[in-house]
């Protein structure tokens, strides 16, 4: 990990927003008891919920990657209170059964989509599991996945 301080302007730290697309922000946080707590009461606090979290940790730094119910009011949260982070478009994919991750995963990898990173939603949008990937080429990602007759959700189907 690089000793440079991420960027904390919008401009640097967000990528273009596929419309509609589920919002991913990554927190860059001090790996210490209780940071990411102080983060989840911020945004109660704005009622905001975290639909989706991810956590990577070293002994000085931690990324925490998630999904919250209302991207627009954390940008806005994460600037005013100088939390540095930084936002990327995720598919949130709906799967029916747990089997179907093989054929979410092989059908990515026939049209050459590389995935970053994936977790699991706390939440179930329609009352059925959802994953959220983020890939390289979101545009092509979500396009390969609707082929194959995936349910894609957008932002306003997991912030219900």
């Amino acid at each position: 990990m690089s000793s440079e301080a991420p960027p904390t302007k919008r401009s640097e730290t967000t990528q273009k927003k596929p419309s509609g697309a589920v919002q991913q922000f990554s927190i860059f946080l001090r790996n210490r008891v209780g940071a990411f707590l102080d983060v989840v009461r911020l945004l109660a606090d704005h009622h905001v919920n975290v639909l989706a979290t991810s956590i990577e940790s070293s002994s000085d730094t931690a990324i925490v990657r998630i999904v919250v119910s209302d991207p627009e009011s954390v940008e806005g949260i994460f600037h005013l209170h100088s939390i540095p982070h930084a936002v990327s478009p995720l598919i949130v994919v709906e799967m029916k059964e747990a089997s179907q991750l093989g054929e979410i995963l092989g059908a990515l990898l026939a049209a050459e989509v590389n995935i970053f990173g994936s977790y699991a939603l706390l939440t179930r949008p329609n009352g059925l599991a959802a994953l959220a990937l983020h890939v390289e080429d979101y545009d092509c990602g979500a396009s390969v996945l609707k082929a194959a007759r995936f349910a894609v959700l957008d932002q306003g189907d997991v912030s219900r």
